[in-house]
This record gives C-alpha cells, structure tokens and sequence, in this order.
C-alpha cells in the first residue's frame, strides 16, 4: 500500500513543499496585483457596491472616500503580500501577512451576503453569479490565509 502510485504522488508533493510554494507565490502575485487595481479609478469605482453594503467596512469609504479608500485597501493588500514575502526569511512576519489576509478575506467573504446581486433566483433556486463567484474565491484565501499562518507559525517555533 506505500508503494501505490497515490501514496508515492503525495508524499512527492509533500517533500518538494508544493502547496506551500503554490499558496504563498500565489497569494503575494494576487495580493500586488488586485491591491494595484484598486489604486486605480476603474479599481475603486468597482468596489464601491461591495464596500458600500458592507456592514463590517462601509464606514471605510464614508471617512475616506471611494478613492483614497481604495487606495488604503489596496495598501493593506501590498503590505499583506510584503509581510508574506518577508515570511520567508522572518515567519513572524508571515504570520503577520496571514493575520492581514484572514481580516480582508473575512470581510470580504461576508460580502456575498450583503451585496445586493451576488445571489440570484432562477426557477425557486439561489446561485452566484458572476459577482457571487468572485466573492465566493475569498472563502478560499481566507483556508489559504490561515494555512499560512500556520506554516509560517511552525517556522517560528523552529
């Protein structure tokens, strides 16, 4: 049975440290490139609705604008993939990056509660669309947020 294709598959995977690789390299490319989006004005008019009905950050927009709101949220996104990046030779500041991805991803996962759209009906039955979708992601960055301050944790007590 340790012989089998499968097993020798993942422990191949495992010893190489790929998801690792893949959750970190692609949370830092995502992390830079939607916080740069954001610090544009096609950025921040495109999440206007989703701050706006937002109970946990619609405050943001009102104190700062959608402007330089967005350009604060897209600061946040650089600093997380920065502190990340840094993760790699300092864990404790991974594990601060991971503590900055499971705030935005929370937040921005209850938004496909709040944002009027997100779901729609189609014969008696709810589905995400487009925008349901796109928000839904963030459930998965915020498992991949906690799995790397879980990683970098273990670096730490190391």
């Amino acid at each position: 049975m340790k012989n089998s294709p499968l097993i020798r598959l993942a422990a191949w995977v495992n010893s190489r440290n790929i998801p690792f690789l893949v959750i970190a390299i692609g949370m830092v490319v995502m992390l830079f490139w939607a916080g740069s989006f954001k610090m544009t004005a096609t950025g921040a008019e495109g999440i206007v609705p989703l701050v706006s009905n937002s109970p946990l950050i619609s405050w943001h927009f009102k104190l700062f604008g959608p402007y330089i709101g967005s350009d604060i949220i897209g600061l946040t996104e650089w600093l997380g993939a920065i502190l990340i990046l840094a993760g790699l030779w300092k864990p404790k500041a991974g594990i601060v990056g991971g503590i900055i991805g499971v705030v935005m991803f929370f937040t921005t996962s209850t938004m496909l509660i709040t944002t009027p759209g997100a779901i729609i009906h189609v014969n008696g039955m709810g589905y995400m669309n487009n925008l349901g979708l796109f928000l839904y992601k963030d459930i998965i960055n915020l498992g991949a947020s906690f799995y790397l301050i879980a990683y970098f944790g273990k670096k730490a007590m190391n």
